[in-house]
C-alpha cells in the first residue's frame, strides 16, 4: 500500500470541524467513486479515498495516474482535506493500514463508502478458481475487513456514523462479480444490526448499469431505450444517493438495498 496523502496547503485550516469520508476505489476521472468524493466534500466533508492502479490497467479504460492527483486538487477546491492511497484490497492486511493511515493523516472515519470492485466478466463455465478467488478476496473479504476495522475503531457521535457499499444485481456471464456483490450486500446489512449499538448506519445501493466508459455505442442505446427514464445513469445520479445516506436528513434509512437505476428492472 502506498501512501500519496498529504492535504495541500491550506487545507488543515480551510477542512477544520468538517466530517471524514473513506471512500474506496477512486481510481478514474469517471467513475462513481469519484463522483461520490467530489459530492461528499461539496456538502462539507473532508475525503481520504484509496485507488489500485493495476486494477484499472486490465479494464478497458486503462490506468490513468494523473487522476488521484487532479481528484485531491478538485477536493482541495471545495474546502476539503484530502489524501490518496493506492492500496491493494486483495491483501488482507491492507484494509487495516489503510485506517492506520488516514487516521494519522486525517483523523477519525465518520463514513466509509465502499466503492471498489474486482469485475471481470465470466460465467459459470469459463470462470477460473483463481478469478473467482479474487472477486470474493476484493468484493466481499476486503468489504467485510474494512468494515470491521471501522466497526473496531468508530468513536463518533451515536448517529453520525455511516456505512454504504456499491452492489450490483449481475449474475449471468459475470458470476464471479455478481456472487460477491452478493456476498457484499450480506455483510453490509449485517452492520446495520451489529453495529447498530454504535449509532451507525449500513446500506447497500445499486446504481444499475452506469455510463462511467465501459459501455459501447450500442449497450448505451440498448439500455437507455430500456429505461423507463430513457436516460443512462450517470456517476453523479449515484453520488447524489449516498451523499443524501451520509447527511443528517439519511439518517432513519437502515439496512436497505436501495435501487438507484432510473426504474430498470
Amino acid at each position: 500500500m502506498s501512501d500519496e496523502a498529504h492535504a495541500m496547503s491550506g487545507r488543515e485550516t480551510a477542512g477544520a470541524g468538517r466530517p471524514l469520508a473513506l471512500v474506496t476505489g477512486a481510481g478514474r476521472r469517471e467513475g462513481i467513486a469519484a463522483a461520490v468524493a467530489l459530492d461528499l466534500a461539496e456538502t462539507g466533508w473532508d475525503v481520504a479515498f484509496s485507488h489500485w492502479a493495476p486494477y484499472d490497467r486490465r479494464m478497458p479504460w486503462g490506468d490513468q495516474p494523473e487522476a488521484a492527483g487532479e481528484l485531491r486538487e478538485r477536493l482541495g477546491g471545495l474546502g476539503a482535506r484530502s489524501m490518496a492511497i493506492e492500496a491493494d484490497l486483495s491483501d488482507p492486511s491492507v484494509p487495516a493500514e489503510l485506517f492506520d493511515a488516514v487516521e494519522k493523516e486525517l483523523g477519525q472515519v465518520t463514513a466509509l463508502v465502499l466503492c471498489h470492485c474486482e469485475s471481470v466478466d465470466s460465467g459459470l463455465l469459463n470462470t477460473s478458481l483463481e478469478s473467482f478467488d479474487l472477486h470474493f478476496a476484493v468484493n466481499a473479504r476486503a468489504t467485510w475487513l474494512l468494515i470491521k476495522e471501522y466497526g473496531l475503531r468508530f468513536r463518533g457521535t451515536p448517529g453520525t456514523g455511516r456505512i454504504v457499499s456499491l452492489t450490483s444485481d449481475h449474475t449471468a456471464g459475470n458470476l464471479p462479480y455478481g456472487a460477491s456483490k452478493g456476498a457484499m450486500d450480506r455483510i453490509t446489512l449485517a452492520a446495520a444490526r451489529e453495529l447498530a449499538h454504535l449509532g451507525v448506519t449500513a446500506n447497500a445501493v445499486n446504481p444499475g448499469p452506469t455510463d462511467t466508459g465501459w459501455m459501447t455505442e450500442q449497450q448505451k442505446t440498448d439500455l437507455a431505450r430500456a429505461t423507463p427514464l430513457g436516460r443512462l445513469g450517470m456517476p453523479q445520479d449515484c453520488a447524489n444517493l449516498v451523499t443524501f445516506l451520509c447527511s443528517e436528513r439519511g439518517g432513519w434509512v437502515n439496512g436497505q438495498l436501495l435501487h438507484s437505476n432510473g426504474g430498470l428492472a
